[in-house]
């Protein structure tokens, strides 16, 4: 029986490597004046054994970018004139054979077949119809003012981090059921189509990017056309009615029951209202929900028979409903309590309302049952504390390192303590180490800023698992690069581990202060023996760790440093 099982699990395995195999991909670029870079993108997709072709769309470009698509490999599909990056793109999908189509960006200066890829396996797997991309980068200033305020508004079914992240894949089928628009509105465009289509859209996470930030005249003109697609989609598929004639019901409707929710507190708990007043107001408000909720319904009603794309107009009207079902709960559970605190004592009816106690309690083996962190205040060092600097327990913890640890800032060391009691958020910090942190006596600083202004400083920590010492240098800092986990052992007896990121380079290893040997890392799993006084020293590094920190290369600093006492 097993081998019938494993035999069925080969058998659909091999299915799926068949169907995968089966589907063609072609990469779409459409690129205007960017021979700079445009060799980066095609030399990626080219990379991918997933890709069966690759094309570029020059836009009209003024400089050579055809030429340097072309001998990088790519065919290009040239324009006369600009006709703007959505006409580009319907170019490169009309010209596109592929069963699955990637249109990536030409301005991307550190776009990896891997990213690539990214985008495209879960089409290839069956878990998605559309893959959009969202990254880490500098801008985002059109999606956070615009799109995302608009999207909120009109579609509050979409929840994208990143709805206008530039590069995305989809099916062919699905692609030409869409409408490409022809300027910067292309992106969001096609997520909102996805969207009212029912099509399964997922968003891949591919990392950073790189490229030349926008000016604000080119924001200008991005903001404008995704602001006319957005509301075009929204009139299409019969938004802005929803907004206008329902929204007005939704509004009125919370406001209904929230009087409701305010006679009845009144009654109860606020003496300075009359209780015939908290009975007016309620019934007043009950009157109104009542009136406005009927409407609601009889528009929602109208609306979804009109829609485009039920489902997804069901969703919308969730999101959009959900105030008023957060309010009525809000009703029922104040009603629902008061009519369990009734008492009926000699034809007497009271209603005596109980209140509970919240308690924020602190574990024993757990510190704290959950943690707020930030922000801190910078403030000056203590007298004679010119080598110290004093940091909140939340604070230490977002840096990755333990009071006792030391930084090093501008070749001064400076050791990590505890704040002093009752100084709460406040991070002392010595003349010398503001100036090297950028930081000045007042300034603010939230928690997710704080890796940022320690960024790319080295730190000594001390990772002994033992009674015997060792210290590891690190840089703080964030690299998304795959960690290694190292182990020291002394005496075959592990004494130290550690996980970082170790890009290929030379690292020193130190005994007592003592320089003894420098590895070379050269992105393996590799074991080092050392001999020294007696003991047999072993350091392991294997790929597979957990961190976003950086191991401190011989350049920077001391890698592992390790003491014995008594000597």
């Amino acid at each position: 029986m097993s081998w019938l099982i494993l035999i069925l699990v080969f058998f659909l395995c091999a299915l799926r490597t068949v169907k995968e195999d089966d589907q063609t991909v072609s990469v779409v670029i459409p690129a205007f004046n960017e021979e700079k870079t445009v060799a980066l993108v095609v030399e990626a997709a080219k990379g991918s054994k997933l890709v069966s072709e690759v094309i570029v769309v020059d836009d009209g470009s003024t400089d050579n970018t055809a030429g340097v698509a072309e001998a990088a490999g790519a065919r290009v599909i040239r324009h006369a004139s600009n006709r703007g990056k959505g006409a580009a793109l319907r170019t490169g999908f009309k010209h596109s054979s592929g069963d699955i189509v990637v249109f990536v960006d030409a301005d991307l200066e550190n776009m990896t077949t891997e990213k690539i890829e990214r985008m495209i396996r879960p089409i290839l797997r069956g878990r998605a119809d559309l893959t959009k991309t969202r990254f880490r980068r500098k801008a985002g200033r059109v999606t956070e003012l615009t799109a995302k305020p608009l999207l909120n508004f009109f579609f509050p079914e979409i929840k994208f981090e990143q709805p206008l992240s530039g590069q995305f894949a989809a099916r062919r089928s699905a692609l030409e059921k869409m409408k490409f628009e022809d300027d910067y509105g292309v992106d969001v465009g096609i997520v909102l189509d996805a969207d009212v289509l029912g099509l399964t859209v997922k968003e891949v996470d591919i990392g950073t990017i790189h490229h030349d930030m926008a000016s604000l005249k080119d924001l200008n003109l991005v903001a404008n056309e995704v602001v006319r697609t957005i509301v075009d989609r929204a009139l299409e598929y019969g938004r802005i009615t929803m907004m206008d004639t329902m929204g007005k019901s939704i509004r009125m409707c919370i406001l209904g029951l929230s009087l409701t929710t305010l006679g009845i507190f009144s009654i109860f708990f606020i003496r300075a209202i009359p209780a015939t007043a908290g009975i007016i107001i309620a019934v007043l408000g009950s009157i109104v929900a009542l009136y406005y909720f009927i409407s609601l319904i009889r528009r929602s009603i109208y609306v979804f028979r009109r829609s485009r794309g039920k489902l997804q107009t069901a969703r919308s009207f969730i999101y959009m409903h959900f105030p008023i079902l957060v309010s009525g709960l809000i009703l029922l559970a104040m009603i629902s309590t008061l009519l369990g605190a009734v008492k009926v004592d000699d034809g007497k009816i009271s209603i005596e309302p109980t209140s509970g106690n919240l308690i924020i309690w602190k574990k024993s083996n757990e510190n704290r049952t959950f943690d707020v962190r930030g922000p801190y205040r910078v403030d000056s060092a203590l007298e004679n504390e010119n080598k110290s600097i004093r940091i909140p327990e939340e604070a230490i913890n977002t840096l990755g390192l333990n009071y006792g640890d030391t930084a090093v800032l501008n070749g001064e060391a400076y050791t990590l303590n505890r704040t002093r009691e009752g100084e709460g958020n406040i991070m002392r910090i010595p003349t010398s180490a503001r100036e090297a942190l950028g930081v000045n006596v007042g300034d603010v600083i939230q928690d997710g800023n704080l890796r940022k202004i320690f960024s790319n400083v080295y730190a000594i920590r001390n990772i002994s698992s033992s009674n015997m010492t060792v210290y590891n240098g690190i840089i703080i800092q964030y690299d998304e690069s795959q960690a290694s986990e190292v182990m020291v052992y002394v005496d075959n007896r592990l004494v130290a581990e550690a996980s970082g990121v170790m890009k290929n380079g030379s690292y020193t290893l130190s005994v007592n202060g003592e320089v003894i040997r420098n590895i070379r890392f050269r992105g393996e799993d590799s074991s080092y023996r050392i001999y020294y006084g007696g003991h047999i020293i072993k350091i392991d590094i294997r790929r597979g760790g957990s961190s976003d920190m950086r191991f401190a290369s011989a350049s920077e600093g001391k890698f592992l440093n390790i003491w014995f006492s008594g000597q």
